[in-house]
């Protein structure tokens, strides 16, 4: 149901459905049902609420803001009491267009456009910014699917992408954008400074460069000191009091809305009647006018040609025949209309690039000029330069922010009155809006300004005016004035967003180390939060450039625009149930693009801090995923992973595995005593060393009984079982089974478990330590028929005897053996195991011994040989023994043990007749009371003639004690004069001579693998079989006895 996952997202972290539609709480349950009409559904009022009274919780549901609305109410209450929530009530307009307008446009429009245009000439310009424009709206089209499908609760881009792709993407998005969001303020704040120190207060510097060459490094300095400063302010101010952020933010809207119609007012103005701003030029070349007023080298003064401030720049005295710089001497000082008019024909001059390296002179290239011999000497003079190496790439990455800002409308996703209207319209009207005003900038810009002033970034040419503020009209200051309360606004939104962002992601617990930045003042302002974005932030100021903090931006937020496409991608292309946006106008292949133009734009931008920022993403994604709070929030990546695990499983099943390619699927058989907890939890340890982490595991378990009424038993089992393996680090699946018997239960593990071609191929099990003392002969009956069953199955069996004296994963055994007894060859199960075990860290000191059996016709020395080049090209070291059996008369001791063994078989069986005979003489009597007086009923009614003779109880006891008597006499007679029978004979002499030498050679091994030898084809062996075995591994320690499934799992061949 669609609402009862809304009511999940609310960012709570509980991976349960935490729903106020279903689960009554107690309150609702004591409104006992008392109607008729629905009696037939009452016994189910409890967890499935009538529909009714499901709308009228749905009615009075209500999703509150994460934002600065709660705070400021919690700010206002008095006492424990809560305020009434006021519904939302913003519109398209004021919600969703005017934040993204507001976070959109900024500090790069008033501060590097006109250098922009001026760098990459308009036609490149123009593509930098389609560029960035596409990515935004192919995002926003996608941000717009996902924030209609469903009540989407503010935390914006965080919230979309870990609720669509999962805590892990989730996570690492989340901070991706938090940085992002930090940074971006460092470069408000920047800007912020830049603005006062280069337009405003030009006097307020603390570092002053005395010689041109550390003008630059001064600047820097100023900008760490003040942007220090000015962010202590800031985050003081919203640590104090967000509301007022939040109220002044129409304030610096406005300024921002002035300065651009005050931009188009100035261009329309150029038509008429151009600003004068001349720009002086030595030959070709631009001149700073800071420190002189007339752009002549001479001037007549009283009718004297007397020498201008603009000569002492370039000359050693004030003298006519003053020593001048030699370009100074050879070309004429010309006055250029820094802004000769939309009218004019500049734009055809500002098409093309002009790029080059850092202190290269900004020169108009149409004007010829007359170079000078030493070039060297033109950095001290006050030339125009690049403060930068300038290229298409780097621009891109300092553009780029100023197109960020999309997700404002999705932040505030709380206080709209309809969200899924309202975010997708004003967010792509608000990009339209931008695009165009950036777009028309461009060309306006390219249409107006003189190149070299373009390219002028701070306007030193035009005495330190702001390049774009000298196109505005009415006055320059219009524009200086609303691009720094435009930055200003911006960075107090920024570091009122991050902290927040940070304190959602925090509270959502998917980053352990994060959960102090949960926590804030008691009305819930992110204090510890506020406290981490001020310190990043900090860092930010002290790179102190614009130009290098906002590639570093770009990267976060481009990272963050990925996954928003990924995630609109992957649940369209999944088609989930639950994907139904209300937005229709998106496709899968737009939000392909729009990921590849994001990834593209990264790498376009810096491909090391792409790097970086991919490092950074992909490091916190691992944390999550290894040390993070699991969380089930029906994401996309969850449904992407069963679409491919179906995938896998359909291919799997198209052929069997070939051999190269086999390893060991277990099914692990465990057993749990009264209090459902594991017995042998060293099996799932000797699961863990064979398999290390690799392959299918599944973990089986038969609870007897009935489904219905052992389903509580069942769940605990099943937490038990994954405590235990989750202890012994055993990855894989449990499966509890219920069945009225254990045999029965076990053969529907081994005939089920798995699903496709992710079925088990080896059955782990424990042997049956206790069957000789127990007085049930079933639990040896289930043993000896689960051998059989895998047999069938061609499923290979490993039994381990005496499994709790297995090492734990965390021993470490010293210089040892592991000794392979290669008896018969099923497949070369014998082979793999101790090379799979030997790559665990428990057995990796541990040695390999293989011995197999020589008979006397046996050529043992040639067999020695065979051996070592099979193992050779089976490339495993191992040490090899041939061990000779010769054929020795079968001994006394082994006739006795025969004897004994079949004689206990016997005595046990008669016990059994006897236990089945007293079961069935008590039943007879049931019977024939039963027919007795059913006998009288039917001659009352029949008549005299039918006549039926019934048994007297003096007859039975007499009856019964005559056969008991004569049974017993006769199974004693038997009992003594038992011969052995042969074949059990030579079976019991080979078990012992086999042990004998197996005692003999590995006793002192830390583990001794075996052939395990079938159960007898007649059952009636099956007991007997039981003490070859125990005679078998009679003094052995570890064993693991190894049955193969009848095929070849281990190959010679690469």
């Amino acid at each position: 149901m669609e609402q009862r996952g809304a009511s999940r997202r609310k960012g709570d972290g509980v991976p349960k459905e935490n729903s106020p539609f279903i689960n009554s709480t107690d309150h609702d349950k004591n409104n006992s049902y008392d109607g008729t009409n629905m009696a037939l559904f009452e016994e189910e009022m409890d967890s499935n609420p009538m529909v009714a009274s499901l709308l009228n919780k749905l009615a009075n549901y209500t999703n509150l803001s994460q934002g600065a609305q709660e705070h400021e109410e919690a700010d206002e209450d008095e006492g424990p009491k809560k305020k009434a929530v006021k519904s939302p009530q913003m519109g398209t307009f004021m919600g969703v267009y005017l934040p993204c307008l507001q976070n959109i446009l900024g500090v790069i429009l008033f501060l590097r456009l006109t250098w922009i245009v001026g760098t990459a000439g308009i036609l490149e310009s123009l593509a930098i910014v389609g560029l960035c424009c596409s990515c935004t709206m192919l995002t926003a089209i996608s941000m717009s699917a996902i924030a209609t499908n469903g009540v989407v609760p503010a935390g914006g881009s965080y919230y979309m992408i870990s609720r669509s792709l999962g805590p892990e993407f989730g996570g690492a998005v989340g901070l991706c954008f938090f940085l992002g969001t930090t940074f971006a303020g460092s470069m408000y704040i920047l800007g912020t400074i830049e603005i006062l120190l280069t337009y405003i207060v030009p006097a307020a510097a603390i570092f002053k460069a005395e010689k041109k060459e550390d003008e630059a490094g001064a600047l820097l300095n100023n900008m760490r000191v003040y942007g220090t400063c000015c962010l202590t302010l800031m985050a003081v101010v919203v640590f104090v009091g967000v509301k007022y952020v939040n109220k002044l933010a129409l304030v610096f809207l406005a300024c921002v809305i002035l300065s651009i119609l005050a931009i188009y007012a100035g261009v329309i103005k150029t038509i008429f009647e151009p600003p004068d701003f001349p720009v002086c030029m030595l030959g070709n070349r631009t001149l700073k006018n800071h420190d002189f007023d007339k752009c002549l080298k001479t001037d007549i003064s009283d009718n004297l040609t007397v020498t201008t401030a603009l000569w002492k720049l370039f000359c050693d005295g004030p003298e006519l025949n003053a020593t001048c710089n030699e370009y100074f001497s050879n070309n004429n000082v010309t006055l250029v209309q820094g802004i000769p008019g939309l009218t004019s024909g500049v734009i055809s001059e500002n098409m093309w690039s002009v790029y080059g390296p850092k202190d290269m002179l900004v020169e108009n290239r149409r004007v010829s000029s007359v170079g000078a011999s030493d070039p060297s000497q033109d950095i001290y003079m006050p030339y125009v330069v690049n403060d930068i190496t300038t290229f298409f790439t780097l621009l891109v990455g300092i553009y780029f922010p100023s197109v960020t800002g999309i997700m404002a409308g999705s932040n505030r996703s709380g206080d709209l009155r309809d969200a899924q209207r309202s975010i997708p319209i004003g967010t792509i009207l608000a990009i339209t809006t931008t695009s165009i005003i950036y777009i028309t900038c461009v060309i306006l810009f390219g249409a107006c300004i003189e190149g070299v002033l373009l390219r002028d970034k701070f306007g030193d040419s035009v005495k330190g005016n702001l390049v774009i503020g000298t196109l505005s009209w009415p006055s320059p200051w219009v524009i200086v004035i609303g691009s720094f309360f435009s930055c200003c606004g911006a960075g107090l939104q920024s570091l009122t967003g991050a902290p927040r962002l940070l304190q959602a992601i925090a509270r959502d617990g998917i980053v352990p180390f994060l959960q102090v930045f949960g926590h804030g003042k008691a009305n819930g302002e992110p204090t510890w939060a506020l406290l981490l974005t001020a310190a990043i932030c900090e860092i930010g100021i002290l790179i102190a450039s614009l130009d290098s903090v906002a590639p570093i931006l770009s990267m976060f937020f481009l990272m963050c625009y990925l996954f928003v496409n990924l995630a609109c991608a992957v649940q369209t292309l999944l088609r989930t149930p639950n994907w139904r946006p209300r937005f229709k106008y998106y496709h899968w292949a737009l939000s392909f693009l729009g990921m590849s133009l994001c990834l593209a734009l990264m790498f376009i931008s810096s491909w090391y801090y792409a790097i970086v920022a991919m490092v950074i993403a992909g490091c916190i994604y691992k944390y999550i995923e290894y040390r993070g709070a699991e969380k089930e929030w029906g994401d996309g990546i969850r449904g992407l992973s069963l679409n491919a695990a179906r995938y896998a499983l359909i291919r799997l099943e198209e052929a069997p595995p070939h051999t190269k390619n086999w390893r060991p699927q277990l099914l692990v058989l465990l057993n749990l005593d009264s209090d459902q907890a594991v017995k042998h939890p060293r099996l799932l340890s000797l699961t863990t060393q064979l398999k290390a982490g690799k392959g299918l595991t599944i973990v089986g378990y038969v609870l007897e009984g009935t489904y219905l009424t052992k389903d509580t038993e069942a769940k605990k089992a099943e937490q038990n079982i994954k405590s235990s393996m989750s202890a012994e680090r055993t990855k894989g699946f449990c499966h509890v089974v219920i069945s009225s018997n254990l045999r029965d239960g076990v053969s529907h593990l081994i005939q089920s478990a798995g699903l496709g071609g992710m079925k088990h191929n080896t059955v782990l099990m424990a042997w049956p330590g206790t069957w000789k003392q127990s007085n049930d002969p079933q639990s040896w009956r289930n043993f000896i028929e689960t051998i059989r069953e895998t047999t069938a199955a061609h499923q290979a069996l490993l039994v381990a005897k005496n499994v709790d004296s297995f090492p734990t994963n965390q021993e470490r055994l010293g210089e040892g053996t592991i000794d392979v007894w290669w008896v018969v060859h099923d497949g070369g199960m014998l082979m793999l195991l101790p090379f799979l075990l030997r790559q665990h860290k428990v057995w990796r000191k541990c040695k390999m011994r293989i011995f197999t059996v020589a008979q006397m016709d046996d050529n043992s020395i040639q067999m020695k040989k065979d051996l070592q080049m099979f193992l050779y090209h089976l490339r495993l070291n191992a040490e090899v023994e041939v061990v000779e059996m010769h054929d020795n008369d079968i001994s006394a001791f082994t006739y006795e043990k025969t004897l004994v063994m079949e004689q206990r078989s016997q005595m046990l069986k008669q016990m059994h007749l006897s236990r089945t005979e007293r079961e069935r003489e008590a039943q007879l009597i049931h019977d024939r009371n039963t027919a007795s007086h059913a006998a009288v009923n039917d001659k009352a009614e029949a008549g005299p003639e039918r006549v039926h003779m019934t048994w007297t109880k003096d007859k039975l006891f007499t009856e019964r004690n005559r056969n008991r008597e004569c049974n017993a006499n006769v199974a004693v007679r038997d009992l003594f004069n038992m011969k052995p029978n042969q074949s059990n004979v030579r079976r019991m002499h080979t078990a012992v001579k086999l042990n004998e030498v197996v005692v003999n050679k590995s006793q002192g091994a830390h583990l001794v693998l075996l052939n395990m030898p079938g159960p007898p084809k007649n059952r009636g062996g099956d007991e007997n079989y039981m003490e070859f075995l125990e005679v078998l591994l009679e003094g052995l320690n570890r064993v693991l006895l190894v049955r193969g499934g009848g095929r070849e799992v281990i190959t010679i061949y690469s």
